[in-house]
């Protein structure tokens, strides 16, 4: 849900009172700058990461339009650094010459919104209209949900990426974009969802994050944090599968992998899940890339995220663990134009249970899915192939 203008104040850092400075001393710069490469692009991810569609984008366009320039914005510390520097000209994010760039740059290109110099600076430059550049927003993920935050009232974004049918309709209908500004072109990542080796015996358990936990309970580890923490219902809900006999005895004598990664937002919480078991690996960021356990599992077990819709593409079973949705409705994403019961392309449970017992059924079929959901996945993915890349880089040029 959106957050009031009081709760975004109280997240504004120090740190980013210094970009105004820097600002400031990159407009002049710019100015001058903006002619020597006129039609410059500037791509981001985010400040840590290089894995999401603006690296694929970058990485499409460094193979196939050398003749474009453009440029990555990454912090060097990065893991992902070296990833993006083989390709093509990096930029430190953050720094002055990204703010030069970002306001030379006849296109910034991001997969995030806050995937600028600065969130909290740029947010009013370009949504008060300051600054006139061109921006386009490759997205993060397939929309389901009502996400007041992305509405061009708070973005003003002159692209902004959809890729099936259904969610341009929605956005298109629901979000305030002009005319053509919401195009259909599909996800640059999903170019990379055709192809890979799937591990029969290796389930995904990615849950996604809850505002509610992230902004009410303290930042800073501790018994305080962890008491608050394990009394939630996202804990003892996950918590429950991972410590269930039936599910630990299964992946036993199976002899599944289970990988449990939740959303990054909640990583500080990781090791307070009772995750024991052998079978059982408790993942982080950046010792694993969420695509590429996406393309390797051969079930996945989520609840909202939108990783879910990447698993669905490649056709590949899974089911939604929605035991909090009244409150995940009312406090993190408002309900929007897709029902999981009647579109979703797997069961909808509520109690561990309940997962257990489908994920077990799909096991006794061979993890092959069910011909109802390839039915759905037919009619929802009327974009499916890998020009996903081609699609975003042509609709950019023509901004």
């Amino acid at each position: 849900m959106e957050q009031s203008f009081w709760g975004k104040l109280k997240r504004v850092k120090p740190e980013d009172l210094l970009h105004i400075f820097k600002f400031l001393l990159a407009l002049p710069i710019a100015f001058f700058y903006k002619k020597k490469r006129k039609g410059l692009w500037v791509l981001c991810d985010t400040a840590e990461e290089t894995r999401d569609n603006a690296y694929w984008l970058f990485r499409y366009i460094r193979e196939h339009h050398r003749e474009q320039d453009a440029v990555y914005a990454i912090h060097k510390s990065s893991p992902d650094y070296s990833r993006v520097k083989s390709l093509g000209e990096v930029v430190e994010y953050g720094s002055l010459k990204h703010w030069i760039y970002y306001l030379a740059a006849e296109k910034n290109i991001s997969s995030q919104k806050m995937g600028k110099p600065n969130a909290a600076i740029c947010y009013v430059l370009e949504v008060y209209g300051i600054i006139k550049n061109k921006r386009a927003f490759l997205q993060h993920g397939i929309i389901t949900a009502d996400l007041s935050f992305l509405y061009y009232e708070h973005t003003k974004m002159s692209l902004f990426v959809t890729s099936t049918k259904d969610e341009w309709r929605y956005v298109d209908e629901n979000y305030h974009y002009p005319k053509g500004y919401v195009q259909e072109l599909g996800l640059c990542r999903f170019d990379e969802l055709h192809s890979g080796k799937v591990n029969q015996k290796q389930i995904l358990l990615m849950p996604t994050w809850r505002m509610y936990i992230r902004n009410e309970i303290s930042a800073e580890p501790g018994k305080r944090q962890e008491e608050e923490f394990v009394q939630t219902d996202y804990f003892k809900y996950w918590d429950a599968v991972l410590t269930n006999g039936e599910f630990l005895e299964f992946i036993e004598k199976e002899k599944m992998q289970v990988i449990f990664y939740p959303h990054r937002e909640m990583h500080r919480f990781l090791s307070y899940f009772h995750a024991q078991h052998p079978n059982i690996t408790v993942a982080s960021w950046p010792e694993y890339d969420v695509q590429q356990l996406l393309k390797e599992s051969a079930y996945l077990v989520t609840d909202f995220s939108s990783v879910a819709m990447d698993f669905a593409y490649m056709k590949k079973p899974l089911l939604y663990y929605q035991f909090d949705n009244e409150k995940f409705r009312s406090s993190h994403h408002g309900k929007g134009y897709f029902d999981f019961e009647k579109d979703g392309f797997g069961p909808v449970c509520v109690t561990p249970e309940e997962v257990i017992g489908a994920l077990k059924d799909s096991y006794q079929r061979g993890f092959a899915n069910e011909e109802r959901y390839l039915r759905r996945h037919e009619e929802y993915f009327d974009l499916w192939d890998t020009n996903n890349c081609r699609r975003n880089y042509e609709a950019i040029r023509r901004m």
